[in-house]
């Protein structure tokens, strides 16, 4: 295949965001500078935003085989960046009191964030595993980074042997699919499934290998036992990233690939998603329930949250697309406010984050803007009325209705419902005093105004499409979202 100057213009975002990790190595080997290589990242995450402008008038275009750069990838690249600038950001305020070596954590976010680009690109299997594992293998280190912690280094084993054992089910699902239809682009396997009405024994397979390998990178029950313990052991601005951007690529992908191959999305498979669902969502918080530790909180509150989106895929007609969309949107904006809360309260320590429970008791008379950030955060992953999250929830159950599916639409009222308890425990505790408990703070620095400026940006955000959401649909309905 011959590359034209339009194949580049729709690839830019990734070029540039690889230049930048091209870069940021150079200037870590040439003179370690914090502040020097966070501007750097910075940089090149903006200018890779940028570049999805002049992608957008050349798309939709196929590069290669592998890739597919339409609207749809234009999107979720643009989310994926927005959520590791937003990482970057808190990783700065987070740095500025780390003992050890701090600017390599930049450069494997910025890898991490190229395979996410290549991961919402991919039309063809081969593409999604290369994009999977450039998203993955960064992770692992970033996970472990504060390896003088045990617990974040045990973190990053579990996560390291865990995820190749789910990237081994996905390959031999792969591998199945191939054997009996001879490709890997997602649009042949439609057809070709689709040609042969009845599948075989070793489709269904490869299927079922294939969804075990994508659903524990989604954490879905019962592929989730890793997820609290992976969020409570790494640093608060790697666990924001992981439950957002890796999340957002992986879904999108997923979401394609339901798209493009219709003769997966049907049968035993949509009752199998079905069952996933209604675990995900009532095992999610009903675990959540229990914990006194916010980040491993919100590791629960995530699974609940993407089984609320299997309802979308499920139903995969109509506004599923769309909804899918504002829901992805709208929870990364949420998670990224609540992990930055941790974030900023956890800079100044050496050891574990401050993500016990206790120590947020009383925050609201040491810290009132961080306690209006995290309140209007829990209340959005609530789904209350005024914030993105009720309309992201809006969207789910306007699908679910449209398609008739009544025993998920009953689970998520009652996940939503338990859901609603625990939140508002984790608000309660921000204005409740007990004198004399020992209480962690954070002094005010730079890393810490910036990143409580991209705190406060988060929430105006949430606020904002609460209250007129027309913006963000209309993003969505001009860039072709719903018509994949």
């Amino acid at each position: 295949m011959q590359l034209t100057t339009e194949h580049f213009i729709a690839l830019l975002p990734l070029l540039v965001t690889c230049a930048t990790s091209v870069l940021v190595m150079l200037a870590i080997a040439w003179r370690r500078n914090h502040a020097q290589t966070y501007l750097l990242t910075v940089t090149g995450l903006v200018l890779a935003l940028l570049a999805i402008i002049p992608a957008l008038k050349v798309t939709p275009l196929a590069v290669t085989e592998l890739l597919q750069v339409d609207n749809f990838a234009c999107f979720y690249i643009g989310l994926i960046l927005v959520a590791t600038l937003v990482c970057v950001t808190l990783a700065h305020a987070y740095m500025e009191g780390y003992p050890g070596n701090r600017e390599e954590l930049y450069l494997l976010i910025i890898l991490a964030a190229a395979g996410g680009i290549v991961l919402v690109s991919a039309r063809h299997l081969a593409g999604l595993f290369i994009g999977l594992e450039l998203l993955s293998v960064p992770v692992y280190g970033m996970v472990a980074y504060a390896f003088f912690n045990k617990r974040s280094l045990e973190a990053g084993i579990k996560y390291m042997v865990l995820s190749a054992a789910g990237s081994a089910f996905l390959l031999f699902g792969m591998a199945l699919l191939y054997a009996d239809a001879g490709t890997l682009s997602f649009a042949g396997l439609g057809a070709k499934l689709s040609a042969e009405g009845s599948l075989s024994q070793l489709v269904h397979l490869g299927i079922g290998m294939m969804l075990i390998g994508l659903a524990f990178k989604l954490s879905l029950v019962p592929f989730h036992l890793w997820t609290p313990d992976v969020y409570e052991g790494a640093p608060a601005p790697v666990a924001a990233f992981l439950a957002t951007a890796s999340k957002v690529a992986v879904f999108a992908v997923l979401l394609r690939l339901y798209q493009l191959s219709p003769a997966m999305a049907g049968g035993w498979l949509n009752d199998l998603l079905s069952l996933i669902a209604i675990a995900s969502i009532l095992l999610g918080n009903l675990l959540a329930l229990m914990q006194s530790n916010l980040k491993r909180l919100l590791g629960y509150s995530s699974i609940a949250h993407f089984g609320y989106l299997l309802v979308a895929l499920i139903a995969s007609k109509g506004l599923a697309v769309e909804a899918i969309g504002v829901y992805l949107t709208t929870y990364v904006l949420t998670s990224l406010g609540a992990f930055g809360v941790v974030t900023l309260m956890s800079t100044p320590y050496h050891g574990r984050d401050c993500d016990a429970l206790y120590e947020y008791r009383g925050l609201f008379w040491r810290r009132p803007n961080l306690t209006a950030v995290l309140t209007l955060m829990m209340l959005s992953l609530a789904g209350i009325p005024l914030t993105a999250g009720f309309i992201g929830k809006f969207y789910i159950v306007a699908v679910g209705v449209e398609s008739h599916l009544w025993w998920l639409l009953g689970s998520l009222i009652i996940g939503s419902a338990i859901g609603v308890f625990y939140y508002l425990r984790v608000m309660v505790t921000l204005f409740l005093v007990a004198p004399g408990l020992h209480r962690h703070d954070a002094p005010e620095n730079w890393g810490q105004r910036t990143g409580g400026i991209m705190l406060m940006a988060m929430a105006g955000l949430t606020l904002f499409l609460g209250v007129y959401p027309q913006p963000l649909l209309e993003l969505l309905q001009h860039t072709g979202l719903t018509a994949l």
